[in-house]
């Protein structure tokens, strides 16, 4: 029987065991220390303030009471001019379906404390590691699921839409089913934690290795849980928590696999993509296996890395070079 097959049916009898996986948040408590930073959080809904406007002046008032909202996100600046764009603006909030999703929007996030917190939560665990990290102002906003979550220096934009429960009869237009069950309430955090992680993250991906790829995604993890202790992993790296149980029972198998086949340092981006990119399952290892194992491996070597070295949190996402993390790991599957 071959390698693959033995995987298939691995994978298929475990994912029926849920056992209790190395990065599971039971009995979580936050750190006192750093939830006494003191930082300041402005969360404003501007989808109540901008579906409310009826006039062009409302929009262009708007647009200047928010010029980062408007320069970086809405890009204003790209229009010929302010009024077209207001006026295109309001025609578009006027819109049947728009103002359904609006409404639905409202439903169902009409209490936003629990996000406020736990994103204050969040912005203080990344200011205590990295000083120099800039609180940005948050907004939400519905976008037409034309963006889902916009972040720079400056400001954070959350597309509500992009978030309405998995049953809804809105759901991203042009996202795959497998994709869309990830955007969940639940995934809003991690998610936006996972994107500042970029600040941070000084992989060198030069080598265009799948290792490279994989050390950085793992970084990336590997910050977010260190920033989101009490999250569980499958709202990090978006699996289920079936997947998870099942990848760290496979892990053996999974890790075999590359290495029989020599994958870490293939530099083919086809090769790449089967294992890093977004995708229902890996197939190459088995039908069973989810998408992205690839990340989830880096993610174990990281976290090995950073133990068996006793590093905090900066000097971690400071290291660039993927073979010295690779090395130093002493990265082995867990029996």
């Amino acid at each position: 029987m071959s390698s693959k097959n033995i995987l298939a049916l691995t994978f298929t009898f475990f994912s029926i065991i849920l056992t209790s996986c190395k990065k599971e948040s039971q009995d979580c408590v936050l750190d006192k220390e750093i939830l006494a930073v003191e930082i300041n959080l402005d969360l404003e809904r501007l989808e109540d303030k901008f579906y409310k406007a009826q006039e062009t002046g409302e929009i262009l008032y708007l647009l200047e009471s928010y010029p980062e909202f408007a320069e970086n996100y809405l890009q204003v600046s790209l229009y010929g001019s302010r009024e077209k764009f207001a006026d295109e603006l309001i025609q578009g909030n006027q819109d049947t379906l728009m103002m359904a999703l609006y409404e639905e929007v409202n439903k169902e996030f009409k209490d936003m404390s629990g996000l406020e917190e736990d994103l204050l939560t969040a912005f203080k665990y990344i200011k205590y590691y990295f000083p120099e990290f800039k609180i940005p102002k948050v907004y939400t906003f519905v976008s037409g699921f034309a963006s889902d979550i916009y972040i720079d220096k400056d400001i954070l934009v959350i597309g509500l839409d992009y978030f309405l429960p998995f049953e809804h009869r809105f759901q991203p237009p042009d996202l795959p089913q497998y994709i869309t069950k990830r955007y969940q309430r639940e995934y809003i955090v991690p998610m936006v934690v996972t994107a500042i992680s970029s600040q941070f993250n000084k992989t060198d991906l030069n080598q265009n290795s799948l290792l490279a790829e994989m050390i950085y995604y793992g970084k990336a993890y590997h910050f977010t849980k260190s920033i989101l202790p009490c999250t569980p992993d499958e709202y990090i790296i978006g699996y289920t928590s079936e997947e998870v149980a099942s990848c760290f029972n496979n892990e053996v198998y999974i890790w075999s696999y590359f290495i029989e086949n020599d994958l870490l340092y293939t530099t083919n981006p086809f090769e790449i993509r089967k294992y890093i990119g977004e995708a229902p399952s890996t197939d190459e290892i088995s039908p069973q296996a989810p998408g992205r194992l690839g990340r989830w491996l880096g993610w174990n070597i990281v976290d090995d890395y950073r133990l068996n070295n006793n590093l905090d949190l900066p000097e971690l996402m400071l290291e660039s070079d993927t073979e010295k993390i690779f090395r130093q790991s002493g990265y082995k599957p867990r029996l």
